[in-house]
């Protein structure tokens, strides 16, 4: 199938032509009938199928008839960050060259004078953050009585960050009828439930993530126990002369303790997830791209869309839960023909995520032995012994590999700052990003002198508990 075969106008075809795209992608070929035809549409692909085209391009020929009128938008998307609205309006600049359409971006970062001139003369297209979208609106600025297509694109990002509640706020404020396409590269149940509040009867199109890995990516696994995964970590990073890699955590809160962690003995790293600010977020991402940050510790969703072409290195410090996720993730690397490296690290319980990871990818993922770290075994709380010592070796002591710091002694130094009574720990700021959910999320705090009954002690790995349930001296901080 090529492009004239999906009823795109000539003026939008000559611009495909120029960019050098021949044929649509799987995405574009499902969904850009639909778009056409009016329809809501449920789009579910990864980044990097070419989804942003696939509602960009029946957009500029639908919006070609008709004219925009001021403060009244005739086309809304609705992104979760600046970078992202950058690429969509990219898009539009690049397609609609021929077509006499005009375009606002609503994002932060940008001065509200500017943005408002833009919509007083009235545009077709507004791309924009639910945030600096709000206080447009708030200010009187805004009308969005006739909107006629609304794209919440990214919805799962959109989840993560915790602009759910303001994007329903924003489709309150919009015409009863209308069309909607939203779009998510996976579709959870709570995704689900929210697509199901936004759209009518839509066509859903989903476009199955590659199976498979690329042959040029080394992937191996290492099992240990899950105290022990931050020294591995350290020790792979330092035996592999690790000078870029990008590091996947599950959780949000693992991201900002492992590269603290990191940070503290001695790597260049930085996190990256969507409880961030926006500005943070860039400053960081240009970092990494620009080699100022090595190595870069990020969740899942807020690292959709980064495009690193020479990435050498991806280390999965959890095993993803789904095993579509772990693809996408060592997808990262050995792009454009070039060699790459991906380390997961398991523990005993991940047995079954490795297996329906093994089955995806139909190989078995070669198990490799850190340096003065006990393994052990999938399916097993079993320690088969220190990595390339004897496996009867007592279990509590650890000796020092190539002059560095033994696990147990790493533990006091990952421990946060205990808060003073004079303010030790720096205060939220009040201000709101322009690009933040507009409710922040809560936080539990600990005054610093208050009562221990109140406390919560870190026990284990990722639990919370009462303190009259836990014993301090099993505190495990490394």
């Amino acid at each position: 199938m090529t492009f004239s075969d999906l009823g795109l106008s000539p003026d939008v075809l000559k611009a495909i032509t120029e960019t050098g795209y021949q044929s649509p992608t799987p995405i574009q070929e499902q969904a850009i009938p639909f778009v056409m035809q009016g329809r809501d549409v449920m789009g579910c692909a990864q980044t990097g199928t070419g989804k942003t085209a696939s509602f960009t391009l029946p957009m500029i020929d639908m919006l070609a008839r008709g004219r925009a009128r001021a403060r009244m938008p005739r086309a809304l998307i609705l992104e979760p960050t600046r970078e992202l609205a950058d690429q969509v309006a990219e898009n539009f600049t690049v397609y609609g060259k021929y077509q006499k359409l005009s375009m606002a971006l609503l994002i932060g970062g940008v001065s509200f004078d500017e943005q408002d001139k833009k919509i007083d003369r009235g545009v077709d297209v507004l791309i924009a953050t639910p945030g600096r979208l709000l206080d447009h609106f708030e200010r009187g600025k805004l009308l969005l009585s006739g909107v006629g297509i609304l794209v919440i694109d990214e919805a799962d990002r959109m989840l993560d960050m915790g602009f759910i509640p303001d994007v329903e706020r924003i489709v309150k404020l919009l015409p009863p009828l209308r069309q909607t396409l939203f779009f998510s590269a996976t579709i959870m149940p709570e995704i689900r439930r929210i697509s199901e509040r936004f759209l009518s009867n839509p066509k859903e199109v989903v476009v199955d993530p590659p199976a498979s890995a690329a042959e040029n990516v080394e992937q191996q696994l290492v099992v240990i126990r899950p105290e022990d995964k931050r020294n591995a970590l350290r020790n792979i990073l330092r035996s592999k002369k690790v000078e870029s890699a990008l590091i996947f955590c599950n959780r949000k809160r693992d991201v900002d303790i492992v590269a603290r962690s990191l940070d503290k003995h001695g790597f260049n790293a930085k996190p990256l997830h969507g409880d961030m600010q926006q500005s943070v977020r860039m400053d960081t991402l240009e970092g990494f791209r620009n080699g100022d940050v090595n190595l870069l510790v990020a969740s899942d969703v807020a690292a959709r869309g980064l495009d690193i072409s020479s990435l050498p290195f991806v280390m999965n410090f959890d095993v993803p839960s789904n095993a579509e996720d772990y693809v996408h993730r060592i997808g990262r690397t050995g792009r454009a023909g070039q060699s790459g490296v991906a380390i997961t690290l398991a523990t005993p319980d991940d047995t079954k995520l490795v297996s329906a990871i093994e089955r995806l990818i139909g190989n078995s993922i070669d198990v490799m032995q850190v340096s003065d770290v006990y393994s052990a075994e999938l399916g097993s709380g079993t320690e088969q012994g220190r990595s390339g010592r004897v496996a009867g070796a007592r279990r509590g002591r650890r000796q020092k590999t190539n002059g560095q710091s033994d696990g147990r002694n790493d533990r006091k130094s990952d421990k946060p700052q205990a808060t003073s009574k004079n303010g030790g720990r720096r205060k939220k700021s009040r201000s709101r990003s322009e690009d933040a959910p507009r409710k922040n999320q809560g936080e539990s705090t600990r005054d610093s002198g208050g009562s221990s009954a109140q406390t919560n002690l870190k026990f284990g790995v990722t639990d919370d508990v009462p303190a009259f349930l836990a014993r301090p001296s099993r505190v495990r901080t490394d």
